[in-house]
């Protein structure tokens, strides 16, 4: 078994697991980073991820204490006071931060949580959208800089095991191409992104029927971090959630489909029916919590939108990349009939269910009462649509997973934290790996900003480490 030392072990190379690296080494520690890819463009969700830097749907830049309202405003009483507070009071200098690497921002659409996002901005088309492109040009800047503080990747390396001795961390197992590597450390980052890619372990906690999810990322979150944490005592947190949109179904199979266009302006203005033709959530919480709710049903692969040519031409036009035309012009399926028992016949549901369906959903909105329906239908965030306009439409859907939302708990200082809420010492997770941070309930998912949760707890994972190496 090949042996090295390192003050610091980081595992995963992605955005969070750079930074909390970068920032050591330039503080004179040596610190490794694992990473299991090991081409020179190793896939990560990182390189892949959209670019826009926010938190909850706020600027950057915005005042902390508005920035921490919109985080209460979507977590409510799921996250710890510490752990908002972190966030909200250091995004934006740990955005700062970044920039001083040498990372670069640029104003992207009309919206003001787009103001920060990583340049250049990703291609509107193309399965190499991301290529030379935000995150991957982020990712490359970030381990240049590593390098040049003196820290170092271990690519095609794969973390296996922590080594906890009197409670504290001692060290982590790892597995090359050559065989075994075991790494004496004082301290370890957890930052493998989550278990986004474990089919068992989604099924565990997410899907009954994982193998029917989309693979809405880069295919490299194996949950290894979250097994060591889980062996090593580590307290887990939300697991049943997870940040992703609704796509068409044939992006199962048709890689110009994924991960744009998403359906969520559609299916958040019109209705989302099962094989029985039956509304089983609320369209109105948005692509998000509408993702989870696809991806709990028995039968994943079972859900349909129906919509008409007015949702069609006002929402379906709506984002960077639209469905209306992406969806069609990529070789995706829009299905339109003059009314709705000859749409059933085409996607193969129940013609009188949905008929009756669509009228319950229509007398609903003529009488601004949709809270009323069953399931409710809320309108606070999205504009419910009448479903009246020939030719109507339909889209089979599935549930596009990008990253696991919950994971090993963390306090404010990325410490993670035993059952009886002590740290473990020696041990973080910062990014996709940790949990707590987002998530909210079932009944609403809250998505709050993966880059920049993952930027301020890296930083922080890294701060604290200092004190603890140099003690």
């Amino acid at each position: 078994m090949n042996r090295i030392e390192a003050d610091v072990v980081v595992v995963g190379a992605g955005i969070a697991g750079l930074v909390t690296a970068l920032r050591l080494a330039e503080q004179g520690v040596n610190a490794a980073v694992l990473e299991q890819g090991s081409q020179d463009k190793y896939p990560c969700n990182t390189r892949m991820a959209g670019g826009a830097f926010h938190v909850a749907h706020r600027d950057v830049a915005d005042d902390p204490k508005v920035i921490r309202d919109a985080i209460v405003d979507r977590m409510g009483d799921s996250v710890r006071d510490d752990v908002v507070d972190a966030l909200s009071g250091d995004i934006g200098e740990a955005t700062q931060w970044l920039k001083k690497k040498g990372v670069r921002f640029i104003k992207v659409g009309h919206e003001s949580y787009r103001k920060h996002t990583l340049a250049p901005p990703i291609a509107t088309k193309g399965r190499n959208y991301w290529e030379g492109r935000g995150g991957d040009v982020m990712l490359r800047t970030l381990a240049v800089e590593l390098e040049k503080a003196g820290g170092r990747i271990l690519r095609g390396t794969r973390a296996k095991h922590l080594v906890i001795q009197n409670g504290a961390c001692a060290g982590l197992l790892a597995e090359q191409v050559s065989g075994p590597l075991e790494i004496a450390t004082r301290a370890v980052v957890i930052c493998d992104g989550g278990f986004h890619s474990n089919l068992d372990l989604l099924r565990e906690f997410i899907s009954p029927a994982p193998e029917k999810l989309m693979q809405r990322n880069a295919c490299t979150g194996n949950g290894d971090g979250l097994r060591m944490a889980r062996e090593a005592g580590a307290q887990l947190t939300g697991l049943d959630r997870f940040y992703g949109h609704v796509l068409a179904q044939e992006a199962m199979t048709n890689d110009d489909l994924w991960p744009f266009p998403m359906m969520d302006l559609v299916c958040a203005a019109g209705v989302v029916v099962d094989a029985a033709a039956k509304r089983f959530m609320d369209e109105g919480l948005g692509g998000v919590t509408m993702a989870n709710a696809i991806a709990r049903q028995a039968d994943p692969l079972g859900a349909t939108v129906i919509f008409d040519a007015a949702i069609w031409s006002g929402p379906g036009r709506e984002y960077l990349i639209p469905a209306n035309p992406t969806l069609v012009t990529n070789g995706g399926t829009l299905h339109a009939a003059r009314d709705l028992r000859s749409l059933a016949a085409r996607v193969g549901l129940p013609a009188e269910a949905l008929e009756q369906t669509v009228s319950n959903y229509n007398a609903a909105v003529d009488a601004a009462a949709t809270e009323s329906l069953t399931p409710r239908r809320s309108a606070r965030s999205y504009k419910p649509w009448p479903i009246r306009q020939a030719p109507f439409h339909a889209v089979k859907l599935c549930a596009g997973i990008t990253y696991t939302m919950g994971g090993i708990a963390v306090d404010a200082a990325a410490r993670v934290l035993t059952p009886s809420n002590e740290p473990l010492t020696g041990v973080y997770a910062a990014g996709c790996a940790a949990g707590g941070v987002e998530g909210g309930t079932l009944e609403q998912v809250a998505y709050v900003g993966g880059l920049t949760r993952s930027t301020v707890f890296a930083l922080r994972a890294a701060n604290d480490i200092l004190k603890l190496v140099t003690a």
